[in-house]
C-alpha cells in the first residue's frame, strides 16, 4: 500500500459521504445553513471520518452503517472551529484560505452556523437507525449506535472537547499559567478527545468487544497527545516555510506547554513514546475478521496515519 495515495482515496471518499448528509438549503433557513455547508466545505483532513471508517473496517464493520457518524464527527469537529474564529475567542480572519463564517456572515449567524452544525451533528448520526431497519441483526446494530452515539456526545461535551477548550480559553483570557497537568487536561480533552471518538464509534458501530474499544481509546488519547507535542516541538524547531504558520509563538506569549516543563529532548522522547504505543497498540487487534481483506488494509492504513501524523512537519 502505498500510503500517500491511499489516504487521498480515503479522503476523498469521506468528502463525499459528507457532501451527501449536508442540510439542503431552504428558503425560510437558507442563510444559516448556507453558512453551515460553506463551513464543512471548506475543506480539510477529513482526519476524523477517515480515521472513524478505517476502524469501522479493520473491526469488520461492513456497509455504510457507519457513514452518517462519519458526517457528524466533521460537523462537530467544524461547529468548534466556527467558534474558535469568533473575535471572542481567536478572532481568526482566515480559516483554510477563506473568510471565516463571522467574517462572511457576521458574528451573530457564525454562532448559529455553530449551533446547527452541533445539533445537526447528532440528528445525522441517529440517520443509522434507518441505514439499521429491516437489515441482519437489526435489534443489535441499533445498540450498536446508541452506544456510538454516547462516544460522540461524551468526547464533544464537557467532559472532552468542550472541557479542554474551556481551561485554554480561561487561562488565555485570563493570563493563567497552566501546570503540567492542565496542559495535559488540553491536549487530552482539546486535540485528544475527537480522535478518541472518531476510533470507538468506527468500532462500536463494527460489533468489536469492548476490550477492542478500549484499546482504540487509548490509541486516540496517544494519538492526539502525540500530535500537540508535534506542534510544541514544531513551534521551537520548524520554520514558517515547513509549517506554513508563524512559528515561537508560544514562548513569545508566554504559553505554557508540555516542552515549558520538559525541554525539547524530553518531549520528542514522550511524543515518540506515545506513537510508538498507539502503534503497537493497534498491531495486537486482529484485523482480518472472517477473511476481510478490507480490515487488514485498514490496519495498516491506521499505522501509517498514525506515524505520518506524529512525524509531520507541518
Amino acid at each position: 500500500m502505498e500510503f500517500t495515495e491511499e489516504l487521498k482515496k480515503r479522503t476523498a471518499k469521506c468528502n463525499r459521504i459528507i457532501k451527501k448528509y449536508l442540510p439542503k438549503e431552504e428558503e425560510q433557513i437558507k442563510t444559516v445553513t448556507g453558512a453551515m455547508n460553506y463551513c464543512v466545505n471548506a475543506g480539510g483532513k477529513r482526519l476524523r471520518p477517515v480515521i472513524m471508517k478505517a476502524a469501522y473496517e479493520m473491526c469488520g464493520g461492513k456497509g455504510d452503517l457507519v457513514e452518517p457518524f462519519c458526517a457528524a464527527i466533521e460537523m462537530i469537529h467544524t461547529y468548534s472551529l466556527v467558534h474558535d474564529d469568533l473575535p471572542e475567542m481567536d478572532d481568526a480572519m482566515l480559516r483554510r484560505g477563506r473568510p471565516t463564517a463571522h467574517v462572511k456572515y457576521g458574528a451573530g449567524m457564525a454562532v448559529l452556523a455553530g449551533d446547527g452544525l452541533l445539533n445537526f451533528a447528532y440528528e445525522t448520526a441517529l440517520k443509522s437507525m434507518d441505514l439499521a431497519q429491516g437489515t441482519k441483526n437489526e435489534d443489535e446494530k441499533y445498540v450498536r449506535i446508541i452506544k456510538a452515539a454516547r462516544v460522540l456526545a461524551d468526547k464533544a461535551g464537557i467532559y472532552g472537547m468542550v472541557g479542554g477548550q474551556a481551561l485554554d480559553v480561561e487561562a488565555e483570557k485570563k493570563n493563567m499559567d497552566l501546570d503540567e497537568d492542565q496542559v495535559l487536561f488540553v491536549y487530552a480533552n482539546k486535540t485528544a478527545a475527537l480522535l478518541q471518538a472518531s476510533f470507538m464509534c468506527g468500532a462500536i458501530l463494527a460489533g468489536a468487544s469492548d476490550d477492542v474499544v478500549a484499546d482504540l481509546a487509548t490509541v486516540g488519547y496517544d494519538l492526539g497527545v502525540a500530535f500537540q507535542l508535534q506542534d510544541d516541538i514544531l513551534d521551537v524547531t520548524g520554520t514558517v516555510q515547513e509549517t506554513g504558520k508563524s512559528v515561537g509563538i508560544d514562548e513569545k506569549d508566554g504559553k505554557k506547554t508540555y516542552l515549558s516543563y520538559h525541554g525539547l529532548e524530553e518531549t520528542s522522547k514522550e511524543q515518540m513514546r506515545l506513537s510508538a504505543e498507539a502503534v503497537a497498540l493497534l498491531d495486537k487487534i486482529p484485523a482480518n475478521v472472517d477473511g476481510n481483506k478490507d480490515a487488514t488494509l485498514s490496519k495498516a492504513f491506521l499505522e501509517g496515519l498514525i506515524r505520518s501524523l506524529t512525524k509531520r512537519r507541518s
